[in-house]
């Protein structure tokens, strides 16, 4: 399968993204960005490009029921869009009562496993969409008493979800937390690995840092290609959240993530 090349979604890119860019098939829709409206707009864009939807807030990770607001918005998002799929992170993201404004890592425990898996099925069922789900990155190992590729795929099993392989947030980690990001990736189940996102990392102090705003860097495409060799992954969306006008440099990108998918393509089909 050769994977889909898009882009998230955001407002600067409209026009760009409406007359020009053949390099992107799809675009992902930050859901919350569109609470407070745009319906029609996402409807013109699904004409162009498929659209996945992806969540920032439904908080996953926090034991107890779901904000049914947030979900009932997160849900009219995805219809709008005419979505794929959705997407969330293990991760919370607020308490019972407090919105804590950043995505934080889950102790790996059969309780928070038990959790994310409950509110992943029930996010899937509310959209009737399918939903794949993301790792994060975090400064710290939140521990637990299950190895996190174990958790990944025990989630992924019993919510019949895919994983959206964050490639960048595995790479910074296995940097910051010390281990190799290739053998980490040989643990997933192939099979579950739906979607990447990518963007290059930063780098201060010995500390790797994602902010959205890089190009790609090499090693960073090369563990992009062990992991399109390793899985049938059906789409690749690079993340930009900075320089936005740098519409030439953004091409650029996709046109690097298209060579490295039509060089696979061509190689696996050889094999063949």
């Amino acid at each position: 399968m050769k994977p889909s090349i898009g882009i998230g979604f955001r407002k600067p890119l409209g026009d760009w993204l409406l007359q020009s860019s053949s390099a992107v098939t799809h675009l992902e829709i930050t859901a919350e960005h569109f609470f407070g409206g745009g319906e029609d707009f996402l409807q013109t864009l699904s004409k162009k490009y498929d659209l996945f939807v992806h969540g920032l807030g439904l908080s996953l990770g926090t034991p107890g029921p779901l904000c049914k607001t947030t979900l009932r918005q997160f849900a009219s998002v995805a219809q709008a869009a005419e979505a794929k799929w959705v997407s969330e992170h293990v991760a919370f993201s607020r308490t019972s009562d407090v919105d804590l404004g950043h995505l934080n890592p889950v102790p790996r425990t059969k309780e928070s496993l038990s959790c994310l898996v409950d509110h992943a099925i029930e996010v899937s069922q509310y959209c009737g969409k399918p939903i794949v789900l993301e790792n994060i990155t975090s400064s710290l190992d939140p521990g637990g008493t299950i190895e996190e590729t174990d958790f990944l795929n025990q989630l992924c099993e019993n919510a019949n979800c895919g994983l959206l392989l964050d490639a960048t947030n595995l790479f910074i980690n296995s940097k910051n937390l010390d281990y190799d990001p290739v053998a980490w990736l040989h643990r997933i189940d192939a099979h579950r690995i739906k979607q990447l996102h990518v963007v290059g990392y930063s780098e201060h102090n010995g500390v790797f840092h994602d902010h959205h705003s890089k190009p790609i860097q090499a090693d960073l495409m090369e563990l992009i290609k062990s992991i399109i060799d390793y899985a049938d992954v059906e789409a690749i969306t690079l993340e930009r959240d900075d320089r936005l006008d740098e519409t030439h440099e953004i091409d650029g990108e996709l046109e690097r993530l298209s060579k490295v998918v039509r060089k696979h393509s061509n190689s696996h089909s050889n094999d063949n």
